[in-house]
């Protein structure tokens, strides 16, 4: 392991690196470009300075892990290239006889550092590109799209024996005689239901797996168990297992679970089905820097994350976004109302509305709603007689007297057929106001403006997608896949920077 702080580069070094890597290697300008030692106080927090070994230096952990994703790079293969590279060592600024941390260390960094780590560094560099002038506050565009989760997906019979093995592992330690008994237990039915049909199979495996919960729940827990690594893990797989459990007897409520290797992990649609998670993201048009990152279930809420990294960028820099670009999900009442809250966010939203039904009738907005008296007037001036609440769809449904429409001069104009047995009905949204709004909006040049560049930010995530790993998860959970994603961004952030500011001179032509 290498000693806290590194050699410094002897003359030879020095010479050897500038002959091999030209003055404009995008390397060599990442690194005169940040200034990575300001991430030493960031990374200081997750080491313990007078417990264990001295550690690798963090910022030489963290250039490796740029590196990796820079480049699409394994641990492995980020050591080894690093050995004979002259570029990559020069970025390291390790000398060509200083030794390389192993491989296993990255592993150890990562999970030191977490998803607050990690975080940590994405707004580090954001923070650089502010100070250089590269960030406007003036537009966000905001779009996300899928992550493949690292998991193959198995039957219900094949998720049940999974939770039930991960379950066993975990309790273990605390009772080994018990798990041995019931490891027996997992042959005899293996044996004894060989010949069953598979919905046999999966009932005595059911029934097995609620046999072990039982006891499983009933283990007194450690004296330190808020500490105890093996307890919290136990805890993890117990919850797993219940919940798997509760899909099964619940299919209805959706959100099931995949895999037990991947409980995070859902099923969504972002086009076709698929089972990973979602990330989502903000990007600043005018220097196409990545400000803020979320990572998502699948079938998680992308409508209401909007408003979450808009407050987490401005918590973290404490600036003000001015407008706001999504695609056609944010044209949700809900989510438009709590972004244009003159007394929240106050973000100018530009949205695409969805088509209105095209109707010879008369619309809802002809009809005048009074909230006071809970009714609506209609174009002829009669009121409605009946109310009901749809909660589902945040409207209030009014229905005027079949006898008062039968006689109404304005009839064919305002119902399609005679009235039978009821009269006109009409819906009104609760956030109609917001609705009439955005379609307003999308009328004027200013909208046309905005998204006219709103393709920026999905040409981006092609890139994230693409070059730097992002489409499949690496790793299982939904922490880990947000550390995917954080060092992917930034890799991103820090080459567009380097194009930004290091780009050559344009010679004017006489």
């Amino acid at each position: 392991m290498l000693s806290p702080i590194l050699m410094p580069l002897t003359n030879f070094d020095q010479q050897l690196f500038s002959a091999l890597v030209p003055r404009d290697h995008d390397l060599r300008r990442a690194l005169e470009l940040m200034a990575w030692e300001d991430f030493e106080k960031t990374l200081a927090i997750y080491y313990c300075p007078d417990w264990g070994r001295p550690a690798a230096p963090p910022v030489l952990m963290l250039k490796l892990e740029f590196l990796r994703y820079q480049f699409g790079l394994s641990d492995r293969q980020v050591i080894k290239r690093a050995e004979t590279d002259a570029a990559f060592r020069y970025f390291l600024q390790i000398g060509c006889r200083e030794p390389l941390p192993d491989p296993s260390l990255l592993s150890h960094f990562r999970g030191r550092l977490g998803e607050t780590g990690f975080r940590q560094v994405f707004n580090g560099v954001v923070a650089v590109a502010r100070q250089h002038g590269l960030v406007k506050d003036r537009l966000r565009l905001k779009d996300a799209t899928h992550v493949i989760a690292n998991i193959a997906v198995p039957s219900t019979l094949g998720l049940v024996a999974q939770a039930r093995n991960k379950l066993l592992a975990a309790a273990e330690p605390f009772d080994e005689l018990r798990v041995a008994g019931e490891q027996i237990n997992v042959g005899l039915l293996q044996e004894r239901t060989a010949g069953q049909t598979d919905e046999q199979r999966l009932v005595a495996r059911v029934t097995h797996l609620q046999e072990i919960l039982r006891w499983v729940d009933a283990l007194p827990p450690p004296e330190d168990a808020a500490s105890n690594g093996r307890w919290q893990l136990l805890l993890q797989q117990r919850e797993v297992a219940h919940k798997i459990l509760a899909d099964r007897e619940h299919p209805e409520a959706g959100d099931r679970t995949l895999s037990a290797v991947d409980p995070e992990a859902r099923c969504g649609k972002h086009g076709n089905w698929y089972d990973g998670y979602l990330v989502d993201v903000l990007i600043d048009p005018d220097s196409e820097i990545i400000t803020q990152i979320n990572v998502l279930p699948a079938n998680g809420d992308e409508v209401a994350d909007a408003a979450k990294l808009v407050r987490q960028e401005e918590v973290r820099h404490g600036n003000d976004i001015q407008q706001l670009s999504i695609d056609g999900i944010g044209f949700n009442g809900a989510a438009l109302r709590e972004l244009e809250d003159p007394q929240g966010l106050a973000l100018d939203v530009y949205v695409p509305p969805h088509p209105e039904t095209a109707s010879e009738v008369f619309g809802p907005e002809k009809f005048v709603e009074d909230a006071q008296r809970r009714v609506v007037t209609c174009p002829a001036g009669q009121t409605s007689r009946y109310r009901q609440r749809d909660q589902r769809d945040h409207a209030t449904i009014y229905r005027f007297d079949w006898q008062t429409c039968q006689g109404c001069a304005l009839l064919k104009q305002c119902m399609n057929d005679p009235p039978q047995k009821i009269g006109r009905s009409v819906r009104k949204n609760d956030y109609e106001a917001e609705y009439q709004r955005a379609r307003a909006k999308a009328k004027t040049p200013q909208y046309a403006a905005v998204r006219a560049v709103h393709a920026k930010v999905e040409r981006k995530l092609g890139e994230l997608m693409n070059r730097h790993g992002g489409r499949r998860a690496r790793y299982h959970g939904r922490w880990k896949v947000q550390v995917q994603e954080f060092m992917a961004c930034t890799a991103m952030n820090i080459k567009r920077m380097v194009r930004l500011l290091c780009a050559p001179a344009v010679i004017p032509t006489a």
